[in-house]
């Protein structure tokens, strides 16, 4: 059987974030490369932060997503160095975040935050944590929802 390292790629879209579900490990640029060696596939990942408690579930998600396609030679390596930056997230990713009701990062200016809901500006930070460690929570003061911003790292 010839691996096709695109193929592998299109099935860990499959994959998403136990967390926020509507977001592939692609999408959020947890997947880092995807390397193929005659007919071993080694599957490199990088959490959004170190300590982060959803890298279990996703190891067993790719685990799972691949045997079930037939795949069996891989091995799974997570790297710490360079660290996750949300620069690695796709803008498709950064969309459906937003369409899921959390703001997505904004690198330019952490003050000026967007409500997914309304797309106001008019937002304040209610808690430095929101959800999980990588967002803070929010509040919009037009449409007056809470909402979930992901935090810049």
């Amino acid at each position: 059987m010839v691996i096709d390292k695109e193929h592998i790629i299109q099935l860990l879209e499959e994959v998403t974030d136990p967390e926020i579900p509507v977001i592939s490990i692609r999408d959020l640029g947890i997947l880092r490369e995807v390397k193929v060696e005659n007919d071993a596939i080694e599957v490199v990942i990088t959490p959004t932060y170190s300590g982060c408690p959803a890298m279990f579930e996703i190891e067993k998600n790719i685990n799972n997503t691949l045997t079930k396609n037939d795949i069996t030679n891989f091995k799974i390596t997570t790297v710490l160095s360079p660290a996750w930056t949300t620069a690695w997230m796709s803008a498709e990713g950064k969309q459906k975040l937003k369409e899921y009701g959390i703001a997505p990062p904004n690198p330019t200016n952490e003050a000026d935050i967007q409500c997914p809901n309304c797309n106001s500006r008019n937002t304040i930070m209610i808690s430095q944590f929101g959800s999980t460690a990588c967002k803070s929570l929010f509040k919009c003061e037009d449409c007056l929802e809470p909402f979930d911003y992901f935090k810049c790292h």
